[in-house]
Formats: structure tokens, C-alpha cells, sequence
């Protein structure tokens, strides 16, 4: 397939669509410089699954315009000095040291306990950008602790300030539409859903962990600076001495900058100069649509909490104007749920982060996920039985765009899946099934050396040279197998003849067996025991072995067969695939367990 049908096909994917746009955009304001693709990430708590999408869709995009040759930056902003709001449950009621931090910047509040990072947020960070590495993610990083502490936003803040009656007006617009949207809410039983999208099987627990990242904790909790009793004020200082912002700001000076302002938690009062004080922010509505404008953004998707009447995104369209900017283009995305969370054993009680999902899908599958659904589609991520389905989706996609039948907008997802603007991702160099690898996992309880043997009896002309060949998709396997597979629904083959199941055979079933025990030696491969676990019911009818039949009798008796094979090796009617479930116990052993 040459470069040009690669080309004509990926055209037709949403991400193209969004590049396409931005670049309109980008010329309609006249910009010359590099375009902007902004995403925004609270590191209050896990930073989920739902949150990686703030984060991959403005990746792809800008990938998009950097494969085109166009010059494009992807930055990240850290809302690192968004306030504590609230101690996590698991910690609530456990160790009540935590409350003293409330309302302190992320940064300033210590990490969980037995964590090597300086700060709650920069424990928060590090597992994103691991995930972010692994996925080929390449960002531009912006602490906003490190932005107003550097005096970086000094100008724009006291435009605000001075500017603060046309905010308050712009903002007191919203309000009244808000609340009368609240009301509606409140009238006809439709709140707001937080922490998962259709199909979601979170538990409350997980669903409060899923929420304590979203970025500005949601339209709810939104602070539009509007709680002073002396005036609207959009700027938030810490106290000096506490250093929480349980503060309000009683008078501000225009000429000199004098702000002043009382402490509601320690009492403090004190007068700065906001020429030169740092240690506070504009008020998250303000906040957002002055950074718009700082890094002359032009591209940044919101969820589904800042595009409710008077959330953030809304109302950033009239603030933005008077920093000098317009509002961003942007979809607005859907949330992300969970599948199989009720039997995840690894991340119990807590909510899948990406270096989770990283665990067991390769990087290429994850970015699938994001990459082959528009962003205002919900989804599920799997971690349960469906994990082994997306992964006979995805080798299939891949046979399809090896021999050039993938659709159009298949094709493009899996050039974004595998690849960015800087080169290939890293992928399993011999991609075995994944349920197959599983399942041999499975049944030598995670012997390595053993598995890898047993894998190499599938296809016997082509053996693996090397575990390297097998992986990531190998440990990926592994991980899932052991790790998120409940101990029940897990594979333990017999170690002894089940002598009570022998005895009471009949002739038929007796004859079954040993035509199996016979075959397998010159059927001992996965395609071979495959042919000969299906044969064996034909023989016993007079049928050809290698006939193609339709027959419900037939079909009945190969389901009934197999139920006694399984029944004879793990004790129960179903298992692993029965091929592959034979060459995992090995011949010797096998025709031990069936009385041969």
C-alpha cells in the first residue's frame, strides 16, 4: 500500500476532521507562530482512565498537524495549585492529621504515606507520566505552582482585578442561568453523573476516587470568586500564615495594588502588594481563560462538567475577550467506565489509572481505545473476559491492514494506535493470541519456562526462538491472568486420575478416549489436536474426519466430548480453549488423567 492511500484514507477519521479545523482556526486569528493544543490535568488524586482523555485527544490532533509538517505544541497544564479540597476516604476517619491541609495548593500538602515524591501532587504526576512515556506522549509541561510563584501571570492578574466588575457582570449572567438549570435538575431527578459513562460499573467508592481528579473538581465545586462580602474580587490569596485559602479579600487598591485580605481559619489579616505577592491565583473561571490567552491556545477539549450552563468552558467564551483571546475550539468529551471492575483483584477499592490498563494491554491497544471512538462517544475499558475479545479485535484489525482490507477509518486508527509523528511505538514482535497465552498461563500457574515451551508446541515448523518475541503481550497476559482473574475462575488441572469418573464410562465414551490418547502423538500441535478433538465424534459415527458436516447431532455429541475431556483434566464442564488445554498438560500427562 503506498504512502498516498494512507493518506487519503486517514483523511476521513474524526482526528483529521478536528486538525482540519484547528487550522482554520489558527488562520482565521491570523497566527503565525507555532498552533497550541492544550490539555489540563488536576493532580488530586488517581488521574483515571476518564482523565486520559483530556489528555490523548489533544495528543492525536496535534500529532495529526505534526505528521502534516505543521508546527504544533501540545502543552499540559498542571493544576497543581488547585487547593486540597477534601481527604480522600480512605484516609477520612483513619488519620485526622489530614484535614490540616485542606485548602493548602497541592504541591504544599506532603504525598500519602510511603510514597518518594516531594509533594501529593507529584505522586499523583509520576504514574501519568509513565503511562504518557509508554504511549508515546510527548508534551510540554506547565506547573501552574510554578507559573504564579514566578510571577508568570503578574500582568494578567491585575488586568482582572481591574477588570473585575466585567467579570462579575459576565459571571452573574451564568448564575442565574445555572441556577435556574439546578432547579430543573432538582425538579425532574436528573443530576449530574460523575466518575464513569454508559455501561460504567463503578462502585460509589471507586466513582469518589474517579472524581477527585477531574480537572477543577467539576462545574459544582467551580469558585467564581463571588463569596466577598466587600465586592467581587477574582484573585484567591493564601494566608501567609496558614497558608490555606480560607481567605476574602476585604478591599483592593487600584492605584497602588494594595490587596487586603482576612482568614477565616487562623484569623490572620494582612495587606500585600500584588506587584509582587505570588502566593495566589485567579479564581478557577478566570484562571482558565487567562491562560487561554497566555499560551495563545487554539485547541482543548472539556468533559461533560464544563459544558453545563455556567460551568467553566461556557463561561471562559465571554471571559476570555478581555485577556485578549478567544475561546479555544474543542469537542466536548465523554466519560470513560470500566468493565470488569467488580473482579479486578489489583486495583480494588480504588479506580484504573493508565499505567493500570499499561499492565495488561500493550501500548498500541490502549491508544486504540481512544484513538477508533470520536470523543463524545462513551466507552468501557476492559479488564475483565472482554480484555481477551479487544484483543481478537485488535489482531484482527491488524491481519486487515496487512493485507490491505481495513476500512477507511479503521485504517487510520491503527496508524494512530501504532505510531506518532516521531516513529513506531514498540509492539509484540510475534503477537500470539492473547487468550491463548492466557490460557497457558493459566494452567501452569505462571511458569514462565514452562509457558513459553508449551507456546512453541502450537505451531512446532515455527518454534519461539525467544521469550523477547512474545513480549509485552506475554507479561501483559501474565499480569491479567494472575493479577485480575479471580481465583475461582481460574484453570487447576488434576493432579490424580478421577477414578469414580472412569469407572462409570460407558463403551462410547471409553472408545472416545482412547482414540484420543491414540491421535495425539501425530496430532501435537495446536492446529493438529485441534482437527483431532473434532474428529474424534466423526470417527465414532462412520463420518470422514476431514468431511465438513452440518449436523445437530453431530455438534451435540463434539460439545458432549468435550465436556468429558474437561470434566477428566480440570474437574469441571468448561476450560481453556481443549486444544490448547492439552498441549498445556502435555501428552504424557494427559493420557494419564483419561485412564490410557
Amino acid at each position: 500500500m503506498t504512502d498516498n492511500v494512507v493518506e487519503q484514507k486517514v483523511e476521513l477519521d474524526w482526528v483529521t476532521r478536528l486538525a482540519d479545523e484547528v487550522v482554520a482556526e489558527a488562520h482565521h486569528r491570523g497566527m503565525d507562530g507555532p498552533i497550541v493544543c492544550a490539555s489540563g490535568i488536576s493532580p488530586s488524586g488517581p488521574i483515571h482512565l476518564g482523565n486520559f482523555r483530556e489528555l490523548i485527544t489533544p495528543h492525536l490532533v496535534a500529532d495529526e498537524l505534526k505528521r502534516r509538517g505543521i508546527d504544533c505544541e501540545h502543552i499540559l497544564s498542571w493544576d497543581d495549585f488547585d487547593r486540597f479540597r477534601r481527604v480522600p476516604k480512605n484516609l477520612a476517619g483513619v488519620d485526622d492529621s489530614w484535614e490540616q491541609y485542606i485548602g493548602m495548593p497541592l504541591t504544599a500538602v506532603p504525598p500519602p504515606a510511603g510514597s518518594s515524591h516531594a509533594s501529593w501532587a507529584d505522586h499523583f504526576k509520576a504514574p501519568l507520566l509513565e503511562a504518557m512515556e509508554a504511549t508515546g506522549i510527548e508534551v510540554r509541561e506547565i506547573s501552574q505552582t510554578e507559573q504564579y510563584r514566578a510571577g508568570a501571570y503578574r500582568d494578567q492578574v491585575l488586568l482582572a482585578m481591574r477588570e473585575r466588575f466585567a467579570i462579575d457582570k459576565v459571571l452573574d449572567q451564568y448564575r442565574t442561568l445555572e441556577a435556574a438549570e439546578n432547579a430543573r435538575q432538582k425538579a425532574t431527578g436528573k443530576g449530574r453523573q460523575q466518575g464513569g459513562g454508559k455501561g460504567a460499573k463503578l462502585t460509589e467508592e471507586q466513582a469518589a476516587a474517579a472524581t477527585e481528579a477531574e480537572r477543577g473538581s467539576g462545574a459544582a465545586a467551580e469558585d467564581d470568586g463571588s463569596e466577598g462580602k466587600s465586592g467581587y474580587y477574582p484573585f484567591k490569596p493564601f494566608c501567609s500564615v496558614c497558608g490555606t485559602d480560607f481567605t476574602t479579600v476585604t478591599a483592593y487598591d487600584d492605584d497602588s495594588h494594595d490587596l487586603t485580605y482576612d482568614c477565616t481559619k487562623c484569623g490572620h489579616t494582612e495587606t500585600v502588594d500584588l506587584d509582587t505577592f505570588t502566593n495566589g491565583k485567579l479564581v478557577w473561571k478566570v484562571d482558565w481563560p487567562m491562560r487561554w490567552a497566555h499560551e495563545h491556545v487554539v485547541f482543548e477539549p472539556s468533559g461533560v462538567d464544563h459544558q453545563s450552563p455556567g460551568s467553566s468552558f461556557v463561561v471562559g467564551k465571554d471571559l476570555a475577550p478581555i485577556f485578549g483571546w478567544e475561546r479555544p475550539v474543542g469537542p466536548m468529551y465523554a466519560f470513560v467506565g470500566i468493565a470488569g471492575m467488580a473482579k479486578m483483584s489489583s486495583s480494588k477499592g480504588g479506580v484504573p489509572i493508565p499505567t493500570d490498563a499499561l499492565e495488561v494491554m500493550e501500548a498500541p491497544v490502549l491508544r486504540w481505545l481512544y484513538a477508533r471512538r470520536r470523543p463524545n462517544q462513551s466507552f468501557d475499558v476492559a479488564f475483565g473476559p472482554e480484555l481477551q475479545r479487544l484483543y481478537d479485535e485488535w489482531d484482527a484489525l491488524n491481519r486487515k491492514v496487512a493485507d490491505g482490507s481495513a476500512q477507511p477509518a479503521d485504517l487510520a486508527a491503527h496508524l494512530r494506535a501504532t505510531s506518532t509523528a516521531s516513529g513506531v511505538l514498540p509492539a509484540t514482535p510475534r503477537p500470539m493470541p492473547f487468550r491463548t497465552i492466557a490460557s497457558v498461563i493459566d494452567v501452569t500457574q505462571g511458569d514462565e519456562e514452562q509457558a513459553v515451551r508449551i507456546l512453541s508446541d502450537l505451531d512446532p515448523e515455527h518454534p519461539v526462538a525467544s521469550t523477547d518475541d512474545l513480549r509485552p503481550r506475554l507479561d501483559c497476559a501474565e499480569r491479567w491472568m494472575l493479577g485480575y482473574v479471580p481465583a475461582e475462575d481460574r484453570t487447576v488441572v488434576r493432579t490424580e486420575p478421577d477414578a469414580g469418573l472412569l469407572g462409570s464410562l460407558d463403551e462410547s465414551q471409553r472408545e472416545s478416549l482412547r482414540l484420543l490418547a491414540d491421535g495425539l502423538g501425530a496430532h501435537w500441535s495446536l492446529d493438529g489436536l485441534t482437527h483431532l478433538v473434532y474428529a474424534v465424534p466423526k470417527i465414532q459415527r462412520g463420518i470422514d474426519p476431514e468431511a465438513k458436516v452440518k449436523d445437530p447431532e453431530l455438534s451435540a455429541a463434539q460439545r458432549t466430548f468435550f465436556v468429558l475431556v474437561y470434566r477428566l483434566l480440570v474437574g469441571r464442564d468448561t476450560g481453556p480453549r481443549l486444544p490448547t488445554l492439552l498441549l498445556a498438560v502435555g501428552a504424557d500427562r494427559v493420557r494419564t488423567l483419561i485412564g490410557h
